[in-house]
């Protein structure tokens, strides 16, 4: 099976392709992208030359019918940089994209300009184009580009490309993937029909400009290039990561191309092939052994979810807020950068201006019932990898495949169930924790879903009749088994709240990394229900819902008061929810060491990093999915 590759190569992804195929692969096949704070530094420091200029002209093969300007019947883009008469120093060169100008230098020179050839009537052979950002494809070539600065005389054009920071001390004036990148825009010029000799780097930081000629010897490496790209970008899984290389912690995609995580997943997986031979069968404890690899990503997140609660209250946007307002008062404002999900409980109204500017940003809003209940999610368009979807479909089709991963999903809640009763049980070596060690190891060795589900019952009901032992307060908050829909006692209220968060969480995280988040490996599809978040949530329930209702009931953050009982139903009351909202939020933003990989990262990093690592597994790329495992 082949990728379909477009006819036209953007050349900035065949820059990216040069610095590291992977990075190119994820952005332009998979349709991924992060911003770090140099891409927001690029972007920034670019913003004069993205901005187009409108004055016409003609490129030389015009009249051929095929001027090679990207969707755009007339070509556009260009200003007139002329010779000046200068009031002060005579006659003298005028560029206005000279960084060394301000905006007012130049709005005084144009208008002295204008002036002086009309005085003047200069000959239109002084006169020279420069264009910004403008957009041209070469279809022989294959290649499409957006240039940042393109200078014209006659029939001869210089493509101009703008670089963050300083230029290198490189005996050929730039790093090979800025000069392929610039050869190709020449390729560019060159089919258009000018004449296309050198191109040049302007290095921002450094404020320089370098030429960079088009020998023969850049041009093949540049038509090497783009064949070793198509190619890849053909096959269906993407080009293997680096390995221990220092581009990754620049790299803005290192969070979501986890190379040396990858890396040690395969070298893990050689050791266990060469090893296959050996009897000795080792315990569920030392499944996986730490190892210190680089922590490449942050431990947490900047953004952080927004919960609004308040009945009647209503959202929307102010510049690059939000702003919650009740009864004509405003109760919060906060700002969009620091937001990264927003969550509305019961009768809350949110504005289409701030719903537009959530989904452009990739913010998602999730609804819940005012009981709780999650029930819908408003999001930006789905995911571009649609090739992950299509294996998640075709795996979850397959009965053995889907059965691959519910085992893990399975032996990871039943083992993480049997860590957090062996930390709080008063007696260490209970029976019931050699019993759930046993159901740990046969759930990895079933060959059925309905004896992998009968397994998983009967540890769930281990689990739960000894859950009550580990709570102080047993006169309130007593229970002896699980129940929902609706829940009977406190405990169960708790409980069914913080799994449809959990829920949520992961619906959003899969939905971010591509996956379609309704259809699982082990819960069975149905109408409205998040199969497959409810697939990764089993492993988490017992680490981050069920440590966080001891953590709400022992530490007495939760009381009578913020329970409601109504035909044998129990409910939380507004300030309840806000308490184990608060409770679930420090449960998620606390750090964790990672049992395969050794750093310490926040719970909610440690959800994205699963869930990519499934998408690796279901993608082909890693043999099997690692679950998340404590100690």
């Amino acid at each position: 099976m082949t990728t379909e590759v477009p006819e036209l190569m953007p050349v900035r992804m065949l820059n990216e392709f040069t610095y590291c195929p992977r990075l190119a692969y994820l952005e332009w096949v998979e349709g991924e992208f992060q911003d770090n704070l140099e891409t927001v530094q690029g972007r920034f420091e670019h913003r004069r030359v993205d901005a187009p200029t409108k004055a016409p002209f003609e490129p030389p093969n015009f009249s051929d019918g095929d001027s090679g300007f990207e969707d755009h019947p007339q070509p556009r883009s260009g200003y007139w940089k002329r010779t000046l008469i200068s009031k002060r120093d005579g006659v003298r060169d005028f560029d206005p994209d000279d960084p060394e100008l301000n905006e007012e230098e130049i709005q005084e020179e144009s208008e002295f300009n204008e002036t002086e050839q009309t005085k003047t009537r200069m000959p239109p052979t002084e006169e020279k184009i420069h264009a910004r950002s403008l957009l041209l494809s070469a279809p022989a070539e294959g290649l499409i580009a957006k240039l940042d600065l393109l200078e014209i005389d006659g029939e001869v054009a210089t493509p101009v490309d703008y670089k963050r920071g300083k230029s290198p001390s490189h005996p050929q004036g730039a790093w090979e993937p800025e000069r392929v990148q610039l050869c190709a825009q020449g390729l560019i010029l060159r089919e258009v029909g000018y004449q296309c000799t050198h191109g040049v780097l302007y290095f921002i930081g450094s404020r320089r400009r370098v030429e960079i000629p088009f020998d023969d010897a850049l041009i093949t490496l540049t038509r090497q290039k783009i064949q070793q790209f198509r190619k890849a970008a053909a096959n269906p899984n993407a080009p293997p990561p680096l390995v221990d290389s220092p581009k990754c912690p620049r790299c803005s995609l290192v969070g979501i191309c986890l190379p040396d995580e990858t890396n040690l997943l395969h070298q893990d997986t050689l050791e266990k092939s060469d090893q296959a031979t050996e009897v000795n069968v080792q315990t569920s404890e030392n499944t996986h052994k730490p190892q210190s690899i680089r922590r490449l990503m942050p431990a947490r997140d900047d953004a952080l979810p927004l919960y609004v609660m308040e009945q009647g209250a209503r959202i929307g946007k102010d510049g690059e807020r939000l702003s919650i307002q009740a009864k004509k008062k405003t109760l919060r404002e906060v700002k969009l950068m620091d937001i990264s999900q927003v969550s509305l409980f019961g009768n809350v109204q949110i504005s289409s201006q701030a719903l537009r500017e959530l989904a452009s940003r990739g913010v998602p809003v999730c609804y819940f019932s005012y009981g709780g209940w999650f029930q819908a999610m408003t999001s930006g368009l789905c995911h571009k990898n649609i090739d992950l979807r299509q294996k998640q479909f075709a795996l979850a089709a397959k009965d053995g495949e889907s059965l691959k991963y519910a085992k893990q999903f399975v032996a990871g809640k039943i083992k993480n169930c049997r860590t957090l009763l062996r930390r709080n049980l008063p007696v260490k070596k209970d029976v019931c924790l050699s019993r759930l060690s046993e159901l740990h190891q046969q759930a990895s060795q079933v060959n059925s879903v309905d004896s992998l589900l009968g397994l998983e019952g009967m540890a769930a009901k281990i689990y739960f009749a000894n859950f009550g032992r580990l709570l102080k307060n047993k006169q309130t908050f007593s229970v002896t088994g699980r129940n929902r829909r609706p829940p009977t006692d406190p405990v169960n209220c708790l409980l069914s709240f913080l799994y449809a968060i959990l829920c949520k969480e992961l619906t959003v995280t899969l939905q971010a990394v591509g996956f379609d988040p309704m259809l699982g490996f082990m819960h069975r599809p149905r109408y409205g229900r998040p199969s497959l978040a409810l697939d990764l949530a089993e492993e988490f329930r017992p680490l981050i819902a069920d440590s966080t209702t001891l953590m709400l009931i022992n530490n007495g953050e939760v009381g009578d008061s913020n329970f409601l009982s109504r035909a044998g139903a129990v409910t939380l009351t507004t300030a309840g929810r806000k308490s184990v909202i608060a409770a679930y939020e420090r449960r998620m933003d606390s750090l964790a060491t990672h049992p395969i990989f050794g750093y310490r990262i926040s719970y909610r990093r440690i959800l994205e990093v699963q869930a990519r690592l499934l998408a690796r597994a279901v993608a082909g790329e890693l043999p099997e999915y690692p679950n998340y495992t404590t100690r």
